[in-house]
C-alpha cells in the first residue's frame, strides 16, 4: 500500500513542481516590458478594489441636501454626488458588475469565434461555407439598433443574461480572422502529423492549432472585453437596460449623471468624470497588459533572455 502511494505522491508533487516552475517563468517573461508589466499590476489593483474593496469601504446611500456636489475632502476622497452621497464609495463598489458582464461577453464570444472559426477554416467544404454564410450575415446586423429592439421585447435585468447577449453578437469578426490563420496553420508540418495519426479533428483544433494562436486570441479577448464594457455602459446611459438604479455600478453612474443633469453645475465634475476615468483606466490597464501576456505566449518577441 505504501509502496503505490509513494510513487502516486512523488508524480503529484513533481506536478506541482513543474506548475509552480512554470508560474515564475510566466511571472519572469511578464516584467520584459514594463509598460505591459505596469498594466499587469494596475489589472489586479482594480479587480482587488472591485471584489475586495466592497468588504472594507461600506456603499453610501444616505441622501444629503446639504452635501451636494461638494469637493474632494479627506471626509469624501471623490467629492459627493447628486444626492449628497460618497462618489469614491459608488466607484468601489461599481467596478464589480462592469468587470463580470464584460468578462462573461468575452468568454462567449471568444470561445463560439475560436471554435466554429478553427473548425471552418480546418474543416473546409460545406462546413465552412455554412459557417461562414451565417458570419457574413450576422455582420450584417448592426448591434445597438438590435439591442435596442431586443430591450423592447425582453427585461434586461440580469447581468449574466447581458453579458450572453453582448458575447452573441462580438464574435464574427473574430472568427473571420480566426479562419484565416488555421487556414494557413493546417498546412504545417506538426498538423500533417496528427492527421497521419489520426488524432481526431477536436484534438487537433484545440491541440495543434489553437495554441499556436493564443497570443493572438488573448488580444482579442482583451479587446472583446473592452469593446463589452464600453456597450454596455453605453445601454445604462440610453436608458435600454432595467437595472435597479442604484448607483453602484459605472455605467448606472454616468447613466444618472446624464438623467439627473449634473452636466449644468459647475461643481459636478467629479461626479462626471469619475466613473468615466475609472472605466479608462480599466481600459488602459488591460490593453497595455497585453504587451506582456504577447511576450508570454510568442516566444519570438521575447529579447534579452
Amino acid at each position: 500500500m505504501s509502496a503505490q502511494t509513494q510513487p502516486e505522491s512523488s508524480f503529484w508533487v513533481r506536478r506541482i513542481g513543474a506548475i509552480g516552475g512554470s508560474l515564475r517563468d510566466s511571472f519572469r517573461i511578464l516584467t520584459y516590458s514594463k509598460v505591459g508589466f505596469i498594466g499587469f499590476i494596475a489589472v489586479i489593483a482594480i479587480v482587488l478594489l472591485s471584489y475586495v474593496g466592497p468588504l472594507f469601504v461600506e456603499l453610501d446611500t444616505r441622501t444629503k441636501i446639504d452635501q451636494i456636489y461638494l469637493p474632494p475632502s479627506s471626509e469624501n476622497w471623490l467629492g459627493t454626488d447628486h444626492q449628497g452621497r460618497d462618489i469614491w464609495s459608488h466607484i468601489v463598489h461599481g467596478g464589480r458588475d462592469v468587470i463580470y458582464v464584460g468578462l462573461v461577453a468575452a468568454s462567449l464570444s471568444t470561445f463560439v469565434a475560436v471554435a466554429f472559426g478553427a473548425l471552418s477554416g480546418f474543416a473546409g467544404g460545406w462546413i465552412d461555407s455554412v459557417i461562414m454564410f451565417i458570419t457574413d450575415v450576422w455582420l450584417t446586423i448592426p448591434n445597438l439598433p438590435l439591442l435596442a429592439v431586443l430591450a423592447a421585447f425582453i427585461t434586461i435585468n440580469n447581468l449574466t443574461v447581458l453579458g450572453v447577449l453582448l458575447g452573441a453578437l462580438g464574435w464574427p469578426v473574430l472568427l473571420r480572422a480566426v479562419r484565416s490563420q488555421t487556414l494557413s496553420l493546417k498546412e504545417r508540418d506538426f498538423v500533417e502529423a496528427a492527421r497521419a495519426l489520426d488524432l481526431g479533428i477536436w484534438h487537433i483544433i484545440f491541440r495543434e492549432i489553437v495554441p499556436n494562436m493564443m497570443s493572438y486570441i488573448l488580444i482579442s479577448f482583451i479587446l472583446a472585453m473592452t469593446g463589452a464594457i464600453y456597450a454596455q455602459v453605453a445601454l445604462f446611459l440610453l436608458g435600454l437596460i432595467n437595472m435597479p438604479i442604484q448607483g453602484s455600478n459605472w455605467g448606472v453612474m454616468v447613466s444618472l449623471a446624464w438623467v439627473r443633469g449634473a452636466i449644468f453645475y459647475k461643481d459636478s465634475v467629479w461626479y462626471i468624470m469619475a466613473p468615466i476615468i475609472a472605466i479608462g483606466l480599466w481600459q488602459l490597464a488591460m490593453v497595455t497588459m497585453a504587451r506582456s501576456l504577447e511576450l508570454v505566449f510568442n516566444p519570438r518577441l521575447r529579447s534579452g533572455e
